[in-house]
């Protein structure tokens, strides 16, 4: 599966809400990250809906390098400088 382009090497922390309906920018270049803002549109990419089952901090994938979309597991930990 393509990625993404690099937004941020770093993951970016949400405080979702329950009951409430995100969609990730899987292309990486939204200027509203970790969130789509239609850029997308341009590209094969489409936005990862993914529905809040509880409110809390998340840690967002900002790399877009990510095996677990929407959110972190460290990839951006592997890339270069």
């Amino acid at each position: 599966m393509a990625k993404g382009e690099i937004a941020t090497k770093a993951p970016i922390p949400v405080e979702v809400s329950k009951g409430k309906t995100y969609f990730w920018c899987a292309c990486g270049l939204s200027g509203n990250q970790p969130f789509c803002d239609g850029s997308h549109k341009r590209t094969n990419f489409t936005p990862l809906k993914w529905p809040a089952e509880s409110d809390g901090r998340m840690f967002f994938c900002g790399c877009k390098q990510t095996s677990t979309p929407p959110f972190c597991d460290g990839s951006h930990k592997n890339l270069c400088e």
